[in-house]
C-alpha cells in the first residue's frame, strides 16, 4: 500500500486511543439544562488553563469567534483585525452576514499587528463613524505561517484598547502552539484578552469542538448567542471527553510538530524553494515554488501521486502543516518525494 503523508492541515488528525475510550465511557446529560457533567468539567478545565472565570463549549473555532464577536459588539460597530486574519478571510463572511459589523483591516508584520497601527485605525468619534468596539488578535496567525503573539505584545494591545474603550478577542485556534513555542504560561498569553477561543480539533487532535473562555458574565451572554446560531447541544459530553484528554496529554507533544516543521522548512530552503524562515515558528510551513523549477499546481499534483497530500497552491504559494500522526520519517519521505518531483521536472 502506498504511504500516505497528509500535510493539508492539522484538522486531519485522528483521535488517540485514550480519547476514544474516554468518549465511549463519558458521563453525559442534556447540556441545554446544564446537566452534562463532562461538558461542565471541560469548560472548567479550559477556563482554569487560561486563568479565566468560565468556559463555553462550542462546535468549532468559527462558531467560537462568531459567538464572541456577537457578544462583544452591536450591529454597525467596527472591529479591527489583521489584514489576513482567519476571522476575516476564512469564516464565510459571518462578520457581515450574521454579526453586522464592519471589519477594519490592518496589515501586520508576519501577521502581528503594530499597536500604533491599531490606534491609527480606530474611527473618530461622531455620528458619521462606526463605534470601534473590538480588536481581534490571531494567535498563532494561520496565513502568516503560525507566527506567535507574545505576552508583551498582548500587553501593548491592552493599553491601546483601554485608552479607546475597546475589548480584545483572541482567535487562539492554535494558542497552545504559541504556548509551547514561546515557553509561555497560557495565563500570561490570555490575561490581556477579554475573550479567547481555542480549537480542540486542530493541533490537539480531537475529533470535534472548540472553547471560549472569559469572565462569567460574558460567558452567560455568549451562551445565549451560541443558542441563536444553532450551537445548543444535548449529550455533548461524548465529544467533550476527548477535549479533557487533549488538555491533559496533547499540549507538551506539540514541540514534536514544531521540530518537524522546522526540519521540513530548512530542507525546502536548501532545495531552492523560497521560504521566510522567521515565519516558521510552530507547525505551519509556507513556501513559494520557483516558476523555473516546476509549476506549483503540477508540484502539488505530482506529490499527491506519491501519497503526500497538500492543498492546492495559491499562485506559487504552498502550505504544509505538521501534526499528531506525522513522524520524522514521514518528513523524510516527503522530502524524498519532493526531490523526485523536481528531478523529473528538469
Amino acid at each position: 500500500m502506498k504511504r500516505i503523508v497528509d500535510l493539508r492541515s492539522d484538522t486531519v488528525t485522528q483521535p488517540t486511543e485514550e480519547m476514544r475510550e474516554a468518549m465511549r465511557n463519558a458521563l453525559v446529560g442534556d447540556d441545554y439544562y446544564r446537566d452534562d457533567p463532562t461538558v461542565t468539567q471541560l469548560e472548567a478545565l479550559a477556563a482554569a488553563k487560561f486563568g479565566k472565570e468560565a468556559g463555553l463549549f462550542v462546535t468549532s473555532g468559527t462558531m467560537g469567534n462568531l459567538v464572541s464577536i456577537l457578544t462583544h459588539t452591536q450591529r454597525g460597530d467596527a472591529i479591527i483585525l489583521e489584514a489576513d486574519a482567519h476571522v476575516y478571510r476564512s469564516e464565510t463572511a459571518h462578520l457581515a452576514v450574521v454579526a453586522g459589523v464592519m471589519p477594519k483591516r490592518v496589515k501586520g508584520n508576519r501577521g502581528i499587528l503594530d499597536p500604533a497601527d491599531v490606534e491609527e485605525a480606530i474611527f473618530a468619534e461622531g455620528v458619521l463613524y462606526p463605534r470601534t468596539s473590538l480588536l481581534c488578535v490571531e494567535n498563532t496567525h494561520n496565513s502568516a505561517g503560525g507566527t506567535c503573539v507574545t505576552p508583551v505584545q498582548m500587553s501593548a494591545f491592552r493599553r491601546v484598547a483601554d485608552i479607546h474603550g475597546m475589548a480584545i478577542h483572541v482567535d487562539g485556534a492554535r494558542i497552545f502552539s504559541a504556548v509551547v513555542a514561546l515557553g509561555a504560561d497560557p495565563q500570561e498569553l490570555a490575561k490581556d484578552a477579554d475573550s479567547l477561543t481555542f480549537c480542540l480539533s486542530k493541533n490537539l487532535a480531537c475529533p470535534f469542538g472548540s472553547l471560549i473562555v472569559a469572565n462569567r458574565e460574558f460567558i452567560e451572554r455568549a451562551r445565549r448567542n451560541r443558542q441563536m446560531v444553532g450551537g445548543g447541544m444535548r449529550q455533548a459530553g461524548i465529544m467533550a471527553a476527548a477535549g479533557i484528554v487533549a488538555l491533559r496529554t496533547m499540549i507538551d507533544r506539540l514541540s514534536e510538530d514544531h521540530d518537524n516543521a522546522r526540519a521540513l522548512a530548512e530542507a525546502l530552503s536548501k532545495l531552492g524553494f523560497e521560504i521566510d524562515m522567521e515565519m516558521v515558528q510552530t507547525n505551519i510551513v509556507f513556501f513559494n515554488v520557483p516558476s523555473e523549477m516546476i509549476d506549483a499546481k503540477k508540484f502539488v499534483q505530482d506529490l499527491g501521486k506519491l501519497g503526500v497530500r497538500v492543498n492546492p497552491p495559491a499562485g506559487r504559494r504552498v502550505r504544509m502543516v505538521t501534526h499528531y500522526g506525522v513522524k520524522r520519517e514521514d518528513i523524510d519521505y516527503t522530502l524524498q518525494g519532493i526531490k523526485e518531483v523536481i528531478e523529473r521536472a528538469k
